[in-house]
Parts: structure tokens; sequence; C-alpha cells
């Protein structure tokens, strides 16, 4: 009896386990099981963000008002403002430069790493250090190294005999915008460094070897062996480096704040300070929906051109 009893307890689990086996061993429905907690948090932080910022921009709405439907107006009404083309022309001008800075002594220093010399490690993990400590930290010390009155550079350019007075960094347009290129060529280069460095170490030193041997001199090898060799890992870490500065908050944020005069400000702070600062929350968003559409061109060209390099 206990036999029986324990048999009709089984079955049920036992069909339960076959429809659940059964029900896996379809492919699609494996991936979409699968794939469902990254959707769930893809749709909660990221789409729905996104839809309530284009909502918003499409009305009114301030802080503690929900506002009312407004179309276009605000994106006519941020075209006609002149700190937003002055953002927008800073933001294109911030994110070049410092990308072909960043490009360029990236590589020179992945291919010095590539290298073998004693305290390899050490010094390849020590490159690491900017782009670890906190952006906020690391730019509050920054911040203190431009300081008019304390500091480091002037002091430092003084006692060489390159300047005669105090340099206010900060306090002029122009400075103020090269202080924060500067700042941010110095966190961005070790995350180059180190990405390129992986991508030379991809490449069998066999090759280097043959074009010696044909005669190839050091800056040829490099130019018609390592270059197209490096160039879709080159491809994927700018585009990485593109979205990153194109959308920079912190740093600019904590340095300058956008001055002097709103001359320093990009997308990411002008929007903050509309939306937060005076409780504009649609004008915040329309700024920050402005971004969109040249974002979406820059990855879908850079896209192509990974796929037409690696098809080569």
């Amino acid at each position: 009896m206990s036999v029986t009893t324990t048999a009709a307890l089984r079955a049920p689990e036992a069909a339960g386990r076959g429809r659940l086996k059964g029900l896996f061993e379809d492919e699609r429905r494996l991936a979409f099981a699968l794939l469902f907690p990254t959707m769930l948090l893809l749709g909660l932080f990221i789409a729905y963000p996104f839809v309530k910022g284009v909502m918003l921009s499409l009305t009114n709405a301030k802080v503690g008002e929900p506002g009312e439907w407004v179309g276009l107006a605000n994106f006519a009404k941020i075209w006609n403002d002149a700190i937003f083309r002055t953002a927008v022309w800073n933001t294109f001008w911030y994110t070049a430069v410092t990308t072909v800075f960043k490009l360029a002594l990236g590589l020179w220093l992945a291919v010095l790493l590539n290298r073998h010399f004693r305290g390899k490690a050490f010094v390849r993990a020590f490159i690491l250090l900017p782009f670890i400590i906190p952006t906020v930290l690391s730019t509050f010390a920054w911040k203190w190294m431009f300081d008019p009155t304390f500091s480091v550079l002037n002091w430092s350019f003084y006692k060489l005999g390159l300047i005669g007075g105090r340099i206010n960094w900060l306090g002029d347009p122009d400075l103020a915008m090269a202080s924060v290129m500067i700042v941010n060529i110095w966190r961005g280069v070790p995350f180059y460094a180190i990405s390129l460095l992986a991508g030379l170490q991809t490449i069998s030193p066999e090759l280097h070897e043959a074009a010696a041997i044909d005669g190839a001199r050091p800056w040829q090898r490099f130019w018609h062996v390592t270059w197209p060799l490096l160039l879709p890992v080159t491809m994927v870490v700018v585009l990485f480096s593109v979205i990153q500065t194109f959308a920079d908050f912190q740093l600019v944020y904590v340095l300058t704040g956008g001055g002097p005069a709103n001359a320093t400000h990009l997308f990411a702070t002008y929007a903050y300070q509309i939306a937060i600062g005076t409780g504009l929350l649609s004008e915040g968003a329309a700024i920050s929906l402005a971004m969109f559409p040249v974002l979406f061109l820059v990855v879908v060209v850079q896209l192509l051109y990974i796929r037409r390099v690696e098809t080569r």
C-alpha cells in the first residue's frame, strides 16, 4: 500500500519535470527564458527612462507640474537659444579633439607596453590608475591644480621662468575648455592603451619577423602589418570612447560647472542646468534628446565601417 502511495506521489513530480524538460528543449523558448531577465532590466532602466524623456520633451512640464502637450515647441525654443548652440559646438569640438589625442597617446603607450622590459606588469597596472580613480575625486584634484592661487602648475611654470604671473585656468573661456580637454585626455588614455595593448598581443610576431626579413623598416612594419590588424579593435574602442565623451557630465560639472559664462557647457551639463537648476524638465529633456540623433548616426556609421573592415 505504501509503495503504491509513494509511486502515486512521485508521478506528478516526474510529469512536471518532463514537461519542464520538454519546454526548454525548444531553442527559441530557452533563448527567451535566458534573455528575459536582461530584457526586463533593459526595459526598466533604459527603455522606460528614454520613453519618459521623449514624452517630457513634448510637454511643458516643470517640477511639480505634469504640463500640457506642446509638440516640438521645446525643440524650436532651444534651437534659438545661443547657449544651446554653444553647447552643441563645445560637445563636437570636445569629442573630436580628445578622441584624436586619446587615440594617438593610447596607441603610443600600447606599443611601448607591448615590449619586454623589467617591471612590465607593475607599469601596466600603474597606467590604469587614472581610469580606476573615481571621476569626481580625480577632477577635484585637477581643480586644485588649476586654481589660480594655489595651482601647482602656475608654481611650476613660474619657477621654470615660463610665466611672470598667475594664469586663471578656469576663469578664461578658452583656457577653461582646454583644461577640461586635458583632464579628459588624461583620464581616457589608459582605456585606449590597455585595450589596444590587448589587440597588439593577438598579432603574431611571425608576421613582423617575415616583414623584417623582406627588408621592411619598423615604421613600414607598423603601417602595413600592425595597423591593419589592429584597426577592428581600434574602431570598437573609438566607438565606445566617442559615446562616453559625447555624453560626458561628471568631469565638466565638477571642474567648471559649465562656466565661465556658460563657455564650457556640453549637452549633458546644459540639460542638467535647465532641468534641475531651473526646474524646466521639458526643456532639459529636449536638450538631452538633441544628442540622440547625432550619437545614433555616429554609431551606425562606425558599426558599418567596422563590419567593412572585418569582411576585408
